[in-house]
């Protein structure tokens, strides 16, 4: 499946920001289950890409002079091999056995995660967490928080992709699985659910599966992935800090849609 991807993020502030630096993580990599076309960035000032700890390709975006907007658009053509079920890394595994203060488990987390899976460790006892998990915690917007934590959203029952992938994460390592949190896009049937997204993958026998606790699915057939790392904070597509500026206003517009092959 071929993908199209506009993605606009903009901010704008009360007053002038004096300074402001923006970590970026808007662009997809090569990889065993999706061929990136073409890709840009449109950015107010040149970033140069790099890659950080989690192998992502990283911009950096700083800003020394005053401003009171930021405009950020990401466009591109990927296809995605719906048939792949899970990619192979020559990186370890192990750095996602780490927990990180949004995804540490509580007792809640240990038990729920324990009495689903037992002693068992392979990917359908992993399904079943994942069913579990959106049985127990609604999707709900306005839920929770960015800050929320996994064991926050859990004891609350309710909360978005971001708190879903954090449980699950959580759930897993706990468990003694690597787990990680993944940023990217979904090409949805259901307006409610955005085309910004997140979900989590395992280390099953030496292969990363995916998890989508909010739509319930295994297969990454229509999920383009951004980036991953431990927790939200390692991935998300824009993280930024600032001097001044007062109030800020964030407006962000994804479209996904699907392209048939040859179309340009």
């Amino acid at each position: 499946m071929k993908l199209s991807i506009a993605h606009d993020t903009s901010y704008r502030y009360q007053d002038q920001v004096r300074a402001s630096i923006q970590y970026l993580r808007l662009t997809p990599q090569q990889s065993q289950r999706q061929h990136v076309y073409s890709w840009e960035l449109e950015l107010p000032r040149p970033a140069r890409a790099q890659r950080d700890p989690y192998g992502n390709v990283l911009h950096v975006l700083t800003l020394d002079e005053p401003h009171d907007e930021i405009v950020i658009r990401a466009r591109g053509q990927v296809e995605i091999d719906e048939a792949c079920e899970c990619e192979t890394e020559s990186a370890s595994p192990l750095p996602f056995l780490r927990s990180s203060p949004l995804t540490q488990a509580d007792d809640a987390l240990i038990d729920f995660a324990h009495r689903q899976c037992g002693t068992r460790r392979e990917r359908d006892a992993l399904a079943e967490l994942m069913h579990a998990l959106a049985d127990h915690m609604a999707y709900t917007p306005g839920a929770t928080q960015v800050e929320s934590t996994a064991a926050q959203a859990f004891a609350g029952g309710a909360g978005v992709c971001q708190d879903h992938s954090h449980a699950f994460v959580a759930c897993a390592r706990s468990l003694g699985i690597p787990a990680r949190y993944v940023s990217g896009y979904l090409l949805a049937d259901d307006s409610d659910h955005l085309a910004s997204h997140a979900w989590a993958e395992a280390w099953i026998d030496g292969q990363w599966y995916s998890f989508d606790v909010s739509n319930r699915l295994l297969l990454p057939d229509r999920h383009l992935k951004l980036a991953v790392g431990l927790d939200y904070l390692d991935a998300c597509p824009v993280r930024g800090m600032r001097r001044g500026g007062g109030s800020e206003s964030m407006h962000a517009r994804v479209q996904v849609m699907p392209m048939q092959m040859g179309q340009q």
